[in-house]
């Protein structure tokens, strides 16, 4: 029969063990950043071509997330295998890149068989390991030292807190390189278009405001019944109201009418510019999508009008349009 496993507080504890290996493990790493730190990302930064990062096994798992973060932060990377590398790959490579290598131990095989080629090319190496004194981190140009005093592992066998090491140090180096090249949030979300950043940082009115037909407007001589069978039509929950050059003169919301109601007009005699609310709140085609959704939190309206330069209308918005377009 199959042993029936179950947790212990064993188990709780260890984890707990875990958690605070790798956190010291990172928090050295913090004390023993020198300028060799420094040289690594001068050499990155007067890169003229990719940031290539490379390793093996675990460490290789590392190294494609450290090329996918230096890639959406600014820095351009891929990731290559050693062992593919020396199998065609290396073709991949020019003089005008920067590698990265990563080995905790600072001889894995494959890696070393291709630094050679490297080096004869002229590309600069960068290396990432354990071992100040490995083959490794002689080669390189630069090494940057990832030791650990352990790994999490009570059998101090699985790469456990190396690794970690290892990519926080990776996203030091990410981060330090954003910085020095004035990497912003407009520059992330273009690089992330699929995202919630990307969508709240790219998306301008224009992309998702009602046009053409589709704009609920009514002329200033409109009665207060037209201005209702207008909102009505558009679905937008407001009507704005224009002149005969289609210049904004003011705007009524279905909040208008709630209130209009209570007054018992008679909607087909009265002008809709008795009851409009003069010089309505409005935002531009080329401003933020996300700037109309503070706008509207900041005055609690659920509707805009959208106008040009000269107030006049070109399109209109309400919340529901901005929940469609994913920016809220």
């Amino acid at each position: 029969m199959n042993k029936i496993l179950s947790a212990t507080p064993h188990a709780l504890a260890l984890a707990r063990e875990v958690l605070n290996i790798e956190a010291a493990a990172v928090q050295a790493l913090s004390a023993r950043l020198d300028d060799n730190f420094l040289h690594a990302l001068d050499v990155i930064l007067h890169c003229e071509g990719r940031v290539i990062v490379s390793g093996m096994g675990k460490s290789g798992h590392i190294a494609r997330k450290i090329a996918a973060t230096l890639s959406s932060t600014g820095t351009p990377a891929y990731f290559v295998h050693p062992g593919e590398a020396s199998h065609g790959d290396l073709g991949m490579i020019t003089s005008s890149d920067v590698i990265i290598a990563l080995s905790y131990s600072g001889e894995s095989q494959e890696l070393m068989t291709i630094v050679p080629v490297i080096k004869r090319q002229g590309a600069k190496l960068i290396s990432m390991t354990g071992n100040p004194v490995s083959s490794l981190a002689r080669a390189a140009d630069v090494h940057l030292n990832a030791a650990v005093d352990k790994e999490a592992c009570p059998m101090g066998l699985a790469p456990t807190a190396s690794t970690t090491a290892a990519l926080a140090l990776g996203d030091a180096l990410a981060v330090a390189l954003l910085d020095a090249k004035g990497f912003g949030a407009e520059d992330f979300a273009r690089s992330h278009p699929g995202g919630s950043l990307g969508r709240r940082l790219l998306t301008r009115v224009s992309d998702i405001m009602r046009t053409g037909e589709r704009r609920p407007m009514v002329s200033l001589d409109a009665t207060l019944g037209d201005a209702i069978l207008e909102i009505s039509k558009k679905g937008v929950g407001m009507t704005a109201i224009v002149d005969a050059g289609q210049h904004v003169l003011g705007i009524y919301t279905d909040g208008d009418l709630r209130r209009t109601l209570a007054k018992k007009l008679d909607f087909n005699a009265t002008p809709v510019r008795d009851v409009m609310s003069a010089n309505p709140r409005s935002i531009g085609p080329d401003s933020l999508a996300v700037e109309a959704v503070q706008m509207m939190e900041q005055f609690n309206i659920s509707q805009m009008l959208v106008v040009d330069e000269q107030n006049k209308l070109v399109g209109a918005l309400n919340m529901h349009d901005l929940l469609h377009a994913k920016v809220i």
